[in-house]
């Protein structure tokens, strides 16, 4: 699914999906850098990002999946 990973005034990253018209702040990390890795966001959503460099600029749209939690 397409995902816009953006930071604001306050460094607080976040996460829309325009197609579920859903924006939640990203409130874990599963290793220090986010890119290519686990990020859960405030709903409790869990979505594996893209590898990608570092100091990539944001905001950036990118393809993430969404791993299903356990209940669902």
């Amino acid at each position: 699914m397409k995902v816009m990973i953006r930071k604001d005034s306050k460094g607080v990253l976040s996460a829309y999906v325009p197609k579920k018209d859903l924006e939640e702040p990203i409130v874990a990390m599963a290793s220090p850098r986010m890119w290519g890795g686990l990020v859960t966001l405030g709903n409790g959503w869990q979505l594996e990002l893209p590898e990608m460099a570092d100091d990539t600029a944001l905001p950036i749209t990118v393809e993430a999946r969404r791993i299903a939690a356990a209940e669902e």
